[in-house]
């Protein structure tokens, strides 16, 4: 069990640091497509250019946006061992390891495959409160939870 915990520790880590390299490397991008607006020479498709890399530069302000609000709500994700799925839960099913954090998707830590999924979404929601043992159908796929850490 003391493994479990470290390996849900070390997940909750890798998360928290594949949200964090999205986020410098948004900013990157953010940058460098202001600097290269502002290097456009005036030419006739001047004004042309300029609103679509400014539109660009808005996309990814608004992605960087919902980043920062991932990074916000992972702090919120406890790291508490529990017997019940919960925020922060750990979800070992028959077909998947879920991870109740943030809206990530899917993402592979040390070989395995897992899936990042919010409290709000509709995997979750069918899971919360089960424990080791209980049995759930969501989209005609059933699943047996293995284990809960």
């Amino acid at each position: 069990m003391e493994k479990s915990v470290f390996e849900k520790n070390d997940i909750r880590n890798y998360v928290k640091n594949v949200i964090a390299e999205k986020i410098e490397k948004l900013k990157n991008f953010i940058d460098f497509t202001q600097e290269a607006s502002r290097e456009i020479k005036k030419t006739p498709k001047y004004d042309s250019m300029r609103e679509e890399m400014q539109e660009e530069i808005y996309q990814m302000q608004r992605q960087l946006g919902a980043l920062n609000d991932l990074k916000r709500n992972m702090a919120k994700v406890l790291n508490n061992s529990t017997e019940r799925v919960q925020l922060g839960s750990l979800v070992i099913t028959n077909k998947a390891r879920f991870y109740i954090s943030v809206s990530l998707g899917e993402f592979f830590f040390e070989g395995d495959r897992f899936y990042a999924i919010s409290s709000e979404s509709p995997m979750a929601r069918k899971m919360m409160g089960m424990q080791s043992g209980d049995e759930f159908t969501l989209n005609k796929i059933h699943q047996k939870i293995v284990e809960v850490i």
